[in-house]
């Protein structure tokens, strides 16, 4: 009887064992090709997401639709925003965390921006009525946050095959496209090192919903801020 137990309690373990296993690696597959959870440690996109927040992402987003002006996207910044590391100011700004959630090692390369820009746009600031211009249309961007101007910056891209052009919607504290200007690549992301769209908040728990990231006012905005 003894000996009948002991091989129950091996046989018990042993399942605990590969359930934990199965578990593990289903989760690895489900935040490399499905979803993911990440920290926002900045204010470079509020008032969409907030510091603190933990995000959401669909990998899938792009899958079947191309990237459009207005797209909120979290992106792999090296080759293109890690030169802001060498840079004075706020060098987290835009950073998302990765992994928090399984405990692992922060990936501090991941960014989140909204894509402004996109293959043989022209992106200028500012027209004469101080707003953005994208091929020669001012913009009305409602997701900007509370007295925040289009950009301190003035500038004028055109956006080549296969890149975009991104800025946070907090643009007073946002290091972003604006910030590299001049640096080796313009601050201009190429399109396959974008990893996914925010679509919910769920940390902490009053902040808990659905993020409208078109209008950039969640959880109730309106559509995108005539974009053209």
């Amino acid at each position: 009887m003894t000996q009948a137990k002991r091989q129950s309690r091996k046989l018990g373990w042993r399942f605990v064992v590969i359930a934990v296993i199965i578990v593990f690696f289903f989760l690895a597959l489900v935040r490399n090709v499905w979803m993911d959870v990440y920290y926002i440690p900045s204010e470079s996109m509020e008032p969409l997401v907030l510091t603190g927040d933990r995000v959401l992402v669909s990998r899938l987003a792009f899958t079947n639709k191309p990237i459009e002006r207005g797209d909120v996207v979290l992106f792999d910044g090296r080759g293109s925003f890690l030169p802001l590391k060498s840079g004075a100011g706020p060098v987290a700004d835009g950073i998302v965390a990765t992994g928090q959630w399984l405990g692992l090692v922060p990936n501090d390369n991941i960014y989140v921006k909204r894509v402004l820009g996109v293959a043989g746009d022209t992106v200028k600031c500012c027209s004469s009525e101080g707003l953005l211009e994208i091929n020669g249309v001012p913009v009305t961007e409602s997701y900007l946050y509370p007295g925040d101007e289009p950009s301190a910056l003035t500038f004028e891209v055109t956006v080549p095959e296969g890149k975009l052009w991104l800025m946070g919607d907090h643009r007073d504290v946002s290091l972003d496209s604006r910030s590299l200007l001049g640096s080796p690549g313009g601050g201009l992301v190429s399109t396959d090192r974008v990893i996914g769209t925010p679509v919910a908040t769920v940390w902490p728990l009053g902040r808990i919903h659905m993020l409208d990231t078109d209008s950039g006012a969640s959880p109730n905005g309106t559509s995108k801020s005539g974009l053209p």
